[in-house]
């Protein structure tokens, strides 16, 4: 999951060093939820596997 968010950053700077401004937001936007989702999931099996 931590690559899928890596990919679309790099898809979104691409896209924004190339001047498209849309895809670069919207890569961006889902690299940053998928990270999101990556850390609470990262977390969460975190604390289950110390109780």
């Amino acid at each position: 999951m931590l690559g899928w968010a890596l990919i679309f950053l790099v898809v979104g700077i691409v896209a924004a060093i190339f001047g498209f401004s849309g895809i670069a937001n919207a890569a961006a936007g889902i690299a940053k939820t998928i990270f999101f989702i990556f850390i609470i999931l990262f977390l969460g099996s975190l604390l289950l596997s110390i109780l």
